[in-house]
């Protein structure tokens, strides 16, 4: 039996009548380009490999039957991009489907650095460029970081984006960058210069970044997220909480208190758990009340911990998020909700005693164990 393709959909759009359309392009700035040769070396290829390789494979045959000089091939991959003139047919979804030429300066731009990042800051405006100049980060540090926080001020939100994204300690996909998993402070200053970006599709990106460097320096993230909050916009707060998101939903105290949810003065009271012996596949439902024992209205976010058995036997914490409320003292939160157990394709569920508990503001207060009878059990 053939193996599933690992991205079926996706792979379909990097098609022959996508090469066509860039050979044509290249074709018009470049006429010496024997576009018939390349065509018919990519159709020999293409149609057995899966998504990432067919970015791979275009690449290679650019560069086989582009000028045999980086810098000439380079500039004329350039001007397939420029279209201002509107002189090419349109290519449909061109930041996903044109990332064979962010994969071309990837593969066999590092011998030619100061050419291949002054082309990153225009390809990434049509395909970005944030795995492309990983290798560069590696190899040219201090020539590419300075590129990067001259782009930190760049007129084009695309431009600025590559320099959060690009030095991404973990960004899926790409090749970790491992000098920045072992000290982030670096990359952290660019961030400085983007934290209150005009444009939501960076700070998104930064946020997602300092959530990265949180998985592996938790402490100098919150001593971070603490300073920025200092006098901070609605829009910087956004991105603080986003960054902290992994944090929160450990219930990391340090962060919830940036976020404004300090130690929880509540008491836990009626927590019903039904049935209390679940057959796999139908729905636990549980109800609660939480009752405010402090003087003062309290910030409150409230989320459920589900222990589930694992295969050797210990209970293994998953935390879902429930409810954010302001609890004003004397008051009681009542809450209910219903939780499915049943298949799915990233955990496999055992039989036994699970536990469920209660979380507010980081803290356990309170739970119960109900009992997971696998069918046919």
């Amino acid at each position: 039996m053939a193996a599933k393709s690992e991205f079926p959909l996706l792979k379909e759009m990097i098609d022959l009548p996508l090469v066509r359309q860039i050979a044509d392009r290249i074709e018009a700035v470049y006429p010496q380009f024997a576009r018939e040769e390349f065509l018919a070396a990519v159709d020999a290829e293409l149609h057995r490999l899966e998504l990432k390789p067919r970015f791979g494979l275009i690449a290679d045959k650019l560069r086989e039957y582009l000028h045999q000089h980086y810098p000439v091939a380079l500039n004329s991959l350039l001007a397939i991009l420029d279209d201002d003139r509107h002189s090419f047919e349109p290519i449909e979804d061109p930041g996903f489907r044109l990332l064979s030429i962010p994969t071309f300066v990837e593969r066999y731009g590092l011998e030619h650095p100061q050419e291949s990042l002054d082309a990153m800051h225009i390809i990434t405006r049509y395909s970005s460029c944030e795995s492309a100049i990983r290798p560069f980060i590696t190899r040219y540090p201090q020539q590419t970081m300075t590129k990067l926080r001259a782009w930190t001020q760049h007129s084009n939100e695309h431009v600025r984006r590559l320099v959060s994204e690009g030095s991404r300690p973990r960004l899926p996909w790409a090749p970790q960058l491992r000098e920045f998993i072992a000290d982030p402070t670096p990359a952290l200053a660019l961030l400085e210069y983007l934290k209150d970006d005009s444009s939501l599709y960076v700070r998104r990106s930064v946020a997602n970044h300092l959530n990265d460097i949180g998985k592996d320096h938790p402490q100098l993230l919150l001593e971070r997220m603490t300073t920025w909050k200092d006098g901070a916009s609605s829009e910087r707060m956004w991105l603080i909480n986003h960054a902290l998101r992994s944090l929160i939903k450990k219930g990391d105290p340090g962060a919830l208190a940036i976020l404004g949810y300090g130690e929880p003065q509540v008491e836990l009271r009626e927590l019903k758990l039904s049935p209390e012996r679940l057959i796999f596949g139908d729905e636990l439902r549980f109800s609660f009340r939480l009752d405010s024992v402090g003087d003062e209205t309290q910030q409150l976010m409230v989320d459920y911990v589900m222990r589930f058995v694992k295969a050797n036997g210990k209970r293994a914490p998953k935390v879902f998020k429930l409810k954010r409320a302001a609890l004003k003292a004397g008051d009681s939160l009542s809450l209910s909700k219903s939780h499915a157990i049943r298949p799915i394709s990233t955990r496999r569920y055992y039989a036994g005693l699970q536990r469920l508990e209660i979380q507010v503001n980081g803290r356990i207060v309170g739970g119960g164990d109900f009992e997971l009878v696998m069918s046919g059990g």
